[in-house]
């Protein structure tokens, strides 16, 4: 018989560890809940930096409002927040997070440690984290019993340090990718939230390396900020999506982005930017449906860059449907997604009928003069060159070979008749042919005599000391006997 087992209350430190797990899956999903913190936060500056891939060491450093000394022992709590104060907030939420999972996450699954100081704070505070509870520093002079908060050298803002990511958790850390395809995820999403937060400045490199592998500046223009993420041939080939007013009787109060035009080709596909009330997320049913919209006025085998942000009524947004908060729900979707492809195919029609084309310009630096010279020389030229005429192929099998053996002696005579012996008769089967001469030989005759007759009427204005010089002869031709025999005679 099976005993049955009881139930029983999960250890905390499993619980903590389990949703962890949910919620940091990798180091970006770390950095994108740390880089939301910093934009709420109101920082105009972030820099980041990486160790191999945010594996050994993620950095966030911002010039935020900061936390103060005595929210620190509370922290990294589960579901300590200071952006919600009750759940009809959701419905009016104006902010990235709202949970109060992230920092707790991080802390049961890598080592945490943080300064930070407020503007008004005299001195900066630094306090390091493990299971969501602060604990002694390294390398400290005082007990190690000691948890509190310590006071440190700082500017304003706060300086995240992750270290060791899975290092309690060896399957997760397995599963991780190489730790050029992690920086890779991380300098994705960091370009991401640079070309939609606009007011504020990133900036990202690798530990111990002096190169920015990416830095934008506050204030730029939107297609800016895509130029020095995504690149120039993006920037230059934006179409502007702009609809102010929105669908306001659909929850929509308005929507902005920048999609490529038919003259841009990538064979890399990019996905597109999708920003919901300020919050990257990814929306398959938006994406299918633009796109579907979009590559009718593409050539085929184009595929567009696309960057849409949707300002939509807080009520009519749910943010909490997954997790990582990649994912969102909003009501009127299919109405939305059908006026926003209407939009997309206006703009499309406008510019249909008018493509434009860059290229390259050869200036001359020669004088006006020269230029034209040179010109008339070339119209006295005839650049007409022969039809490039395509050559049948030659096919050994269709070649035709002549047997040696079955040539004939004609092949080799020459066409010119053998001359008559003196005293020969032509027999009478070519008395036709004999005639047919005479009457040839009749017709140059007097073809010759017409020629000079008139030959002599042309002269006959000349004067009278060149007359004598003029002095023409007429020889008749005499009749030649020709003997004709036949090829059966030859032989």
């Amino acid at each position: 018989m099976v005993e049955v087992a009881r139930i029983k209350a999960l250890d905390p430190t499993v619980v903590n560890r389990i949703a962890a797990g949910e919620i940091i899956v990798s180091p970006v999903n770390a950095l994108k809940e740390l880089l939301e913190n910093s934009i709420d936060a109101g920082s105009t500056v972030i820099e980041v930096i990486a160790k191999d891939g945010g594996i050994k060491m993620l950095q966030i450093t911002d010039n935020g409002s900061g936390i103060t000394k005595e929210d620190l022992p509370i922290l990294c709590h589960r579901f300590t927040t200071s952006k919600l104060k009750s759940f009809d907030d959701l419905s009016k939420l104006e902010t990235y997070g709202f949970r109060g999972e992230a920092l707790a996450s991080i802390s049961h699954i890598a080592h945490l440690s943080i300064i930070t100081k407020t503007k008004g704070s005299p001195c900066a505070w630094k306090a390091n984290y493990s299971d969501g509870e602060l604990i002694p520093l390294k390398n400290s002079a005082s007990s190690s019993d000691d948890k509190e908060p310590k006071p440190a050298a700082g500017k304003d803002g706060t300086t995240f340090t992750i270290e060791d990511f899975f290092y309690n958790v060896p399957s997760r850390l397995r599963a991780l990718k190489t730790s050029t395809d992690e920086f890779t995820k991380i300098l994705d999403v960091i370009g991401r939230y640079a070309v939609h937060c606009g007011r504020v400045g990133f900036s990202c490199k690798k530990f111990g390396d002096s190169h920015y592998f990416l830095s934008t500046r506050s204030n730029l223009q939107i297609k800016e900020r895509i130029r020095v993420v995504f690149g120039s041939p993006i920037a230059n080939e934006l179409i502007p999506l702009d609809i102010p007013e929105g669908f306001k009787e659909l929850g929509l109060i308005s929507a902005s982005g920048q999609i490529t035009n038919q003259n841009y080709n990538n064979k890399k596909s990019i996905q597109p930017v999708f920003f919901i009330n300020n919050r990257l997320v990814s929306n398959d049913n938006l994406k299918r449906a633009i796109y579907a919209t979009v590559l009718k006025f593409l050539p085929k085998g184009h595929k567009p860059f696309l960057y849409l942000s949707l300002n939509i009524d807080p009520g009519n947004l749910d943010v909490n449907v997954h997790p990582t908060k990649r994912e969102v729900r909003f009501l009127n979707e299919d109405e939305i997604i059908d006026k926003l492809c209407a939009c997309i195919s206006e703009e499309f029609l406008k510019i249909d009928q008018s493509r434009n084309f860059q290229s390259k310009v050869l200036v001359d630096n020669r004088k006006r003069s020269d230029i034209l010279a040179d010109s008339h020389a070339e119209d006295d030229i005839d650049f007409k060159q022969p039809s490039q005429v395509a050559k049948k192929p030659r096919y050994e099998y269709n070649l035709v070979r002549v047997d040696a053996s079955q040539s004939k002696i004609t092949t080799f005579m020459a066409k010119s008749q053998p001359e008559t012996p003196i005293g020969s008769q032509i027999p009478r089967s070519s008395n036709a042919n004999q005639e047919q001469e005479e009457e040839e030989d009749d017709e140059e005759e007097e073809q010759d005599t017409n020629e000079d007759e008139n030959h002599e009427e042309r002269h006959a204005d000349l004067p009278n000391h060149n007359q004598t010089q003029l002095q023409y002869m007429t020889n008749t031709k005499e009749l030649t006997t020709i003997n004709l025999k036949s090829i059966l005679d030859l032989r």
